[in-house]
């Protein structure tokens, strides 16, 4: 006749999962940590004061881009523009036309940010480095 085991002998015989566990943390935690991961950034350098001296306005004339809450987001010099292609190529012409001039920027308060932040990477691939962004004292 055929025996089986008690039940105190089948406990005996599964294995100890806890160091496989352990090392499978280890692992993940050393992949994790030596991940060669590339982080994309933009350097923009925003002016933070109360010194009303620095947010006055340059006694110079100056390229102004506006960007708008609604749309169209875009604005050169006051004067909206309908798409993206439109507002790059007016930018750039007005920028060839008056090389010395600086480049502001004016952003609505309740403007989209990405429409913010897709003229300042647009600024960076064409490298227009002379910008101000304009702001409010607090």
């Amino acid at each position: 006749m055929i025996q089986s085991r008690p039940d105190n002998e089948i406990s005996t015989f599964t294995p100890d999962l806890t160091p496989l566990l352990d090392i499978i943390f280890i692992v993940m935690v050393f992949l994790l940590l030596t991940a060669n991961v590339e982080f994309k950034s933009m350097e923009i350098a925003i002016p933070q004061t109360k010194d009303s001296a620095v947010l006055d306005s340059p006694n110079q004339n100056v390229i102004a881009i506006n960007i708008l809450a609604g749309s169209p987001a875009w604005a050169i010099q006051g004067i909206p523009m309908d798409n993206w292609e439109t507002f790059t190529s007016a930018l750039l012409n007005a920028i060839k036309a008056n090389p010395d001039k600086t480049v502001v920027i004016a952003a609505d308060k309740t403007a989209d940010v990405q429409s913010m932040l897709k003229v300042l990477a647009f600024m960076q691939n064409n490298k227009i480095t002379a910008t101000n962004i304009v702001m409010e004292e607090e």
